[in-house]
């Protein structure tokens, strides 16, 4: 720690940096943690949680967990760990411009996606099949985001961060959102709770949370369209809708403008308190979206291997469950996962045997996921003699 008084400096400094925000943003005073574990030092407690987000295990598996195009062994496509740090870029503009605050945008930014699973929304949706087949729910990956921090590397983050990435997506409802305060632990478990029964949570607690929402948006939207270019899904020549292209541009680079300047022209941070598109920007994002559900994410050369990747997830659970249940502690998710060391002993206590599965599968990378299955249905071959 540095000398009382340049602690005593510091936070003065960045209480008169907070002084400058807009009346409806988020400041280091309104921020609760369950825990408070260790005492404040000269970040904020939102810098913090970035700072803690970053040094997870969960956080280090983004690098190859792919964004959409996940069978596609291409280096220039967008993968999770890219997608985290362009919402963070475009929602920390967002929030600069409108006088919110950073340090709490760039963490729940950075935490949205942690929750994502193996071959991206597709994946989502087989876990979720198999976790309502063992008897434990649904499976959505906003919740398992909090669900890794929270619970399983248990980070004690701020109520405000994981509020926020709790409520991130659902992005194709956006107009406009105004956010719903959530006073406290009781409140937020129980937004949790909802969240896993499958009733979506709109609204963040914060004005910053809402700005991710959007941002997450900007973000993929038109990324989306340059990585399908790039792989040769769609080329230069299909022409995009033209209700999308004549207000929001074509480009990648003119769609992320476009939408960053509409939402700083239509939303109020200092009064009202909501965040916001035109409706003529609105039309256009729902034409652009049809546009790349059946040219991008429903295309046929995209979804064709999708019943192996089923089988692959159903093999997989099976084999781990069974792992669990006849106790073969060298199985790869004792020695992988729950005998690391780096996992909360709380979570392990209370965790049922399905669950753990889940959380194992959950956390993993396109190409572990991929070595692991081949383990579950490849015999292991001895080369010359037993050791």
């Amino acid at each position: 720690m540095p000398e009382p008084g340049m602690f005593s400096s510091i936070r003065a400094q960045i209480g008169r940096q907070e002084g400058l925000l807009s009346p409806c943003a988020t400041i280091s005073a309104d921020a609760l943690r369950r825990h408070n574990r260790v005492r404040d030092d000269i970040r904020t407690p939102y810098s913090r949680d970035a700072d803690r987000i970053i040094h997870t295990r969960a956080y280090s598996r983004y690098i190859d967990k792919t964004q959409v195009f996940y069978l596609i062994e291409n280096d220039h496509i967008t993968h999770r760990v890219i997608h985290v740090q362009l919402v963070s870029r475009i929602a920390r503009t967002i929030g600069r411009s409108l006088r919110l605050n950073e340090d709490l945008i760039e963490a729940i930014a950075l935490g949205h996606d942690i929750g994502h699973i193996p071959y991206g929304h597709f994946g989502e949706k087989c876990l979720s099949r198999l976790c309502e087949q063992y008897g434990i729910g649904k499976f959505f990956h906003n919740v398992q985001s909090v669900h890794f921090l929270d619970r399983i590397e248990d980070c004690d983050l701020t109520l405000q961060v994981l509020d926020g990435i709790l409520c991130h997506n659902g992005e194709a409802e956006d107009v406009r959102i105004r956010p719903e305060p959530c006073p406290g632990w009781l409140a937020f478990d129980k937004k949790v709770q909802d969240a896993s029964g499958g009733t979506r949570p709109i609204r963040p607690a914060t004005i910053e949370g809402c700005v991710v929402k959007f941002a997450d948006t900007i973000a993929y939207i038109g990324r989306d369209l340059q990585d399908a270019r790039e792989i040769g899904l769609i080329d230069e020549h299909t022409p995009l809708p033209e209700e999308a292209t004549t207000v929001l541009g074509s480009s990648n680079s003119e769609i992320i403008n476009t939408l960053i300047y509409d939402l700083l022209e239509n939303s109020d941070t200092a009064g009202d308190n909501f965040i916001s598109y035109s409706r003529e920007t609105e039309n256009a994002l729902i034409a652009l979206r049809r546009f790349s559900r059946r040219q991008i994410y429903d295309n046929e050369r995209l979804t064709s291997e999708r019943e192996k990747i089923e089988r692959m997830y159903a093999t997989l659970f099976a084999t781990c469950l069974d792992d669990l249940e006849q106790e073969r502690t060298s199985a790869r998710i004792y020695t992988d996962f729950l005998r690391t060391g780096w996992i909360s002993s709380r979570y392990l206590d209370t965790a049922t045997p399905a669950e753990l599965v889940r959380d194992y599968i959950a956390g993993m990378t396109d190409r572990y996921f991929g070595r692991r299955f081949r383990e579950c249905v490849i015999p292991r071959r001895v080369d010359q003699r037993f050791g």
